[in-house]
């Protein structure tokens, strides 16, 4: 019997989308951004004390072997031909830190993950959805432990004012960022230090170390990352694109063991055969590109021009817009950072992050600690069946506010209830309370940048919300638009790769990328009604503040 016909399809391109729970390798059409096929492995995480967060490097290298491995196997068994992988892009959890031998390829410790969201003094948010976490519930407080005394040593050296770091990286000193979980490392780590001092180890955020491991390892491997994860270290300068001595300095981090940094769009190396693994399939396939997993999903949203955002959702929401090629720095508690550089001879595009710490965290709290829904989709169906909180409101602060207000004295409260309150307009409420805080957080970008947004795109679990879209819409008064394939973050990773010097299989200019087609989702009330909620709302938060008199170890800020 003839062997079934290979699909003729345009050139492909592969993308690793590494995050804190799982691992995924995704392969698209360059020509029209369809996902043809994918494989994704769970990964765990390790808790050995509380707020510490740990992961195995040598279990997430194997899980990218193996779901390359899969999706090739998928893509042939759909007669695709996997010769037709042109790139492979990475995107990666940001400021998780290995260190390893780079003369044996074995990891010194354990990768070392950022437990928290990030912001101007260390603010709290939840543990990733999909950890195995004690049973404290979702409204638990996860501060970096471990590190937390390294800051406190480290604040107290800053020459001059407190904007030494922020000035040079656009972030906060804190917990969350690579260079204090590396000094940690270099500080109570033998094998670390020993390592360092016989001019072994190599340190990197995970695409350092995927990418290194992927391109030939102790045999060669490429030592490098791009602008945006280098931009999450606290150790490079974003004016200048480089490593920074001065803080390399104050970090007390030899500059030796980091790595080359490039564009997130260029040639970095070939893939080679993993003798100890099966995934030879794509040995000589370049890697071409390179972003940390907000600014993945923000090239994957195609948000090119000053002033677009987009808003992640997930256990928590990230809010990115893009500020063009000028660094704007937040007076309202935002984090500057490198939004992209697509190629080695174009222009770096920065960004404001802002971060929502309880947002899809909240629908679990009603599942887990009221009772009140089973699952996380049937929040959708209670709300639909009141249309409106008839007047409550739900202020999620359960370990303080934080942006814009940063205030730790606040908790949690359901206001505005009345005898005909019931468990459907509190849902409904929790629903708004994303769009609000989503809201504000778009506010204080719009003071710190003077862009007036014109539409917000979203991608996450929770946009699947057809209630929590609508919602956000009347809030903002603006569109919302969601990509109908929503594996945004995966796709500027390829994105990234295919447009590379050297592959040019991807086109990004602008006429070619409307390939991706989008739900819109237009406010349906009035600007005055919107405005009124809003400012409710915030009437709400203003009541939620002072609970807690006295500042204890149960708020999550120092």
């Amino acid at each position: 019997m003839a062997a079934a016909k290979k699909a003729v399809l345009g050139p492909l391109v592969g993308a690793v989308d590494q995050g804190t729970s799982s691992t995924r390798f995704l392969v698209f059409n360059s020509k029209t951004a369809e996902l043809l096929s994918h494989h994704q492995v769970e990964i765990k995480q390790e808790f050995p004390r509380e707020g510490w967060v740990e992961q195995d490097p040598k279990e997430i290298l194997h899980s990218v072997y193996e779901c390359i491995e899969k999706t090739c196997e998928k893509l042939g068994q759909l007669n695709i031909d996997i010769s037709n992988i042109k790139a492979i892009g990475v995107s990666n959890q940001r400021e998780t830190t290995v260190v390893w031998d780079k003369l044996t390829g074995e990891p010194l410790y354990n990768a070392v993950a950022a437990p928290v969201s990030p912001g101007p003094s260390d603010p709290a948010a939840v543990v990733p959805s999909g950890s195995s976490v004690p049973a404290a519930g979702p409204s638990s407080v996860w501060l970096d432990l471990r590190t937390q005394s390294t800051v406190e040593s480290l604040s107290k050296r800053i020459p001059g004012n407190n904007n030494f770091v922020k000035s040079k990286t656009g972030l906060p000193l804190s917990t969350y960022f690579s260079a204090v979980k590396l000094r940690w490392l270099l500080d109570n780590v033998r094998k670390v230090q020993k390592a360092v001092e016989e001019d072994r180890a190599l340190f990197g955020t995970v695409d350092s170390w995927l990418i290194w491991s992927l391109t030939g390892g102790a045999s060669g491997g490429v030592h490098c990352t791009d602008v945006t994860n280098a931009s999450r270290t606290m150790l490079f300068n974003i004016h200048s694109l480089e490593w920074d001595k001065e803080l390399c300095e104050f970090f007390e981090i030899p500059m030796k063991i980091l790595p080359n940094v490039r564009s997130s769009s260029e040639i970095y190396g070939l893939m080679k055969i993993s003798h100890s693994l099966k995934a030879g399939a794509l040995e000589g396939v370049p890697i071409s590109g390179c972003l940390g997993d907000q600014s993945a999903a923000l090239v994957g949203q195609m948000c090119f021009h000053d002033g677009q955002a987009k808003n992640t959702y997930g256990t928590g929401c990230f809010l990115l817009c893009n500020t063009g090629r000028k660094c704007v720095f937040s007076e309202h508690g935002l984090l500057t950072t490198v939004a992209y550089k697509l190629g080695r001879d174009k222009p770096v595009y920065y960004a404001l992050e802002g971060s929502v710490a309880i947002a899809g965290a909240v629908i679990r709290w009603l599942r887990d600690n009221l009772g009140i829904i089973k699952t996380s989709e049937e929040i959708e169906k209670l709300a639909k069946e009141v249309g409106t909180s008839y007047g409550c409101y739900f202020v999620p602060a359960f370990s303080g506010l934080y942006a814009p207000y940063w205030e730790p004295s606040a908790r949690g409260i359901i206001c505005g209830l009345t005898q005909f309150t019931n468990k459907c307009h509190i849902a409904f409420a929790a629903l708004e309370a994303v769009c609000f805080q989503t809201r504000e957080i778009l506010d204080a970008m719009n003071r710190d940048c003077g862009i007036p947004l014109s539409h917000l795109q979203v991608d996450g679990g929770m946009t699947n919300n057809k209630i929590l879209m609508q919602l956000q819409a009347d809030i903002l008064y603006i569109p919302v638009v969601k990509p109908s394939m929503p594996e945004t973050t995966a796709l500027g990773a390829a994105m990234a790769a295919g447009a590379a010097e050297g592959v040019g299989v991807w086109s990004l200019e602008p006429e070619d990328l409307s390939a991706v087609t989008m739900e819109r989702f237009e406010p349906q009330i009035n600007a005055e009604e919107s405005e009124i909620r809003y400012s409710t709302w915030k009437k709400a938060v203003m009541k939620s503040m002072g609970w807690v008199t006295t500042q204890s170890s149960e708020s999550g800020m120092p």
